[in-house]
Parts: C-alpha cells; structure tokens; sequence
C-alpha cells in the first residue's frame, strides 16, 4: 500500500504537509469520532502511514524500498 496515497500527499510533500494530512484525516476518522464502521481500520492506516512518513529516516527507507534500492 502506497503511504503517500494513504495520507493524500505528494512523494516530494514536506514534514509540515504530512503532518497536517495526518491531523485532518486522523481527526475524521477517529474511532471515538466516527460512525463508519470501518473507522478504526481507516485510522490505523493512516497513523501507520504517518508513523513512517512522520519521521524522516524512517521515510527515507520508504522512499528508498519505493524505488527498489534496497531489499525488504
């Protein structure tokens, strides 16, 4: 699963724009928030993909996998 398409950001979005996806979409998808009945599997997609996308080493091995650079 794409992490950038999770978040609805671009490859090339800054921390500040990652994060700020992070907050819009965690907040409407929020268990506690939401009445879907998929909230809580929407939201822990979007904060393991914040998880990784939120902290830039961790983002580089990502983009790095992405591309096929190194090996799983």
């Amino acid at each position: 699963e794409d992490l950038y398409l999770v978040l609805g950001v671009e490859r090339d979005a800054q921390s500040s724009e990652i994060k700020s996806a992070y907050r819009k979409l965690a907040q409407v998808h929020h268990p506690d928030h939401s009445e879907a009945p998929d909230a809580a599997e929407t939201f822990d997609r979007i904060a393991k993909a914040y998880s990784v996308l939120g902290d830039a080493k961790k983002r580089e091995w990502y983009d790095k996998l992405m591309r096929g650079d190194v090996a799983a």
